[in-house]
């Protein structure tokens, strides 16, 4: 009993310790979050956060793969190995990854993205050693082998089947994207088929392991009760002797322009009606993406945003209504609006209101009042993301990916509040056009 209480309070405080603001940013006093960098010679970059808030650490690995550096008949592979690396190493035992974290009283997770793949755990500052030498093993000498791939490959068969298969609106993404792109691997879902996971034989694993599992291809990030000259010391003992490995070349293929609205209707085992838009637009850092960003905060951040109050609560249109950009890596990126259609209401009806609130934005300049709200909103949300130990780590390490510099956690926020009311107009004339965008309609299946 003394042993499952103290693990039961060891993991609420790794919980909510994991998410206790760091006292290196407040939003009041505008102070920098300092970090670390530097590169091992074997192309590992490495990035250190020293933070003494709270006894934890987050240790975060991000390797720069994922949906879209997949070749077209082996989608799915990224995300397949986001669970595949946690079958354990040459020096751990098959299943015994996540003891060790829980022995220790950690927690840990992975996800992927259509452009990386990124594990993490957060630990008793005690165990940095231990989730270094964990992450090292997973780089290293994971277990490639036939039985994993197997055991996983019914894993990722049943994760489908809950979150997309059988899921009302889960192949919504998936649906979407594959008419928003014609020759980019963005086309492909995260998750892949399955039939490509089935037909794939263990030197196709191996090989794509060997070439995207790299230290070269990965960045370090780590964040918490460390000291900086002892972290850097082990993080040199136990990734610093990992081989090399080939350059990776991130894709290059050129997704041709849209010229026309792209329309389709996509049958679901649904009750209601459900409307989305895909808008193309700038990804990660390019040119208009700040306003983008913020146009798109304006139009559904909030239930006091623009399509959630006039669409769901004034025409009651929508039961739900939003719209969010991916933020993707290469250009083109892509830009969600959706609405679940309220009993009754025609999916051409929502999306005519849904419609209308686009050109008001571009017919009319935001007033200063919601302008004000809008980077109020931005620069929350900013903080929020960047105010916890884990939520540190992971954005430092995205930043040196997909910015080429770490040190946007600190300069990102001048990039939104620079965006004038004009700019945001513009980028609403520019993108939220008929010809610049994917229309679904998704119905209920006929009995």
């Amino acid at each position: 009993m003394k042993k499952s209480l103290l693990s039961s309070l060891v993991l609420i405080i790794l919980f909510f310790g994991s998410f206790v603001p760091s006292n290196n940013k407040d939003i009041k006093d505008g102070s920098k979050i300092e970090f670390t960098e530097f590169t091992l010679k074997n192309g590992l970059h490495v990035i250190l956060h020293e933070d003494h808030s709270v006894p934890l650490v987050a240790v975060t690995v991000l390797y720069h793969v994922g949906s879209k550096n997949e070749e077209p008949n082996r989608t799915g592979f990224a995300h397949f190995f986001e669970h595949l690396l946690f079958e354990g190493s040459e020096n751990i035992k098959r299943g015994e990854f996540d003891d060790y974290i829980e022995n220790s009283g950690g927690m840990n997770n992975a996800n992927t993205t259509y452009d990386r793949t990124f594990y993490y755990e957060v630990m008793p500052s005690n165990q940095l050693e231990l989730a270094l030498w964990l992450e090292s093993e997973r780089m290293l000498h994971a277990k490639v082998d036939s039985t994993g791939i197997e055991t996983q490959r019914q894993v990722v068969k049943e994760e489908r089947r809950q979150r997309i298969d059988n899921r009302p609106y889960g192949s919504l993404l998936e649906e979407t994207l594959k008419r928003v792109y014609t020759k980019h691997p963005y086309k492909s879902s995260v998750i892949g088929s399955m039939a490509h996971l089935d037909a794939a034989e263990e030197i196709d694993y191996k090989s794509f392991y060997e070439k995207y599992y790299v230290p070269n291809n990965a960045v370090v990030s780590i964040a918490g009760d460390i000291d900086t000259e002892t972290a850097k010391k082990l993080v040199e003992k136990y990734f610093g002797t990992i081989p090399q490995g080939k350059k990776v070349v991130q894709p290059q293929i050129v997704e041709p322009a849209q010229l026309a609205e792209v329309r389709d209707t996509v049958y679901d085992n649904i009750q209601l009606p459900a409307v989305i838009q895909a808008f193309k637009v700038p990804a990660r850092g390019q040119s208009d993406y700040y306003a983008t960003k913020m146009l798109f905060t304006l139009l559904s951040d909030g239930e006091s945003s623009r399509l959630s109050k006039s669409v769901k609560d004034e025409q009651q249109k929508a039961v739900f209504v939003g719209a969010f950009p991916l933020d993707l890596e290469q250009n083109p990126s892509v830009a969600l609006a959706f609405g679940i259609a309220s009993m009754g209401v025609n999916p051409l009806d929502l999306e005519a209101a849904m419609d209308g609130e686009y050109e008001k934005v571009k017919d009319e300049l935001i007033e200063e009042r919601e302008f004000q709200k809008l980077k109020n909103q931005l620069e929350a949300n900013f903080y929020t993301q960047n105010s916890t130990i884990a939520g540190i780590a992971e954005t430092l390490a995205d930043n040196h990916v997909y910015g080429g510099n770490a040190n946007l956690i600190n300069t990102e926020i001048e990039n939104y509040m620079k965006v004038t009311r004009e700019e945001i107009q513009e980028a609403a004339k520019k993108y939220l056009v008929k010809e610049n965008r994917v229309t679904l309609h998704f119905l209920p299946k006929t009995k």
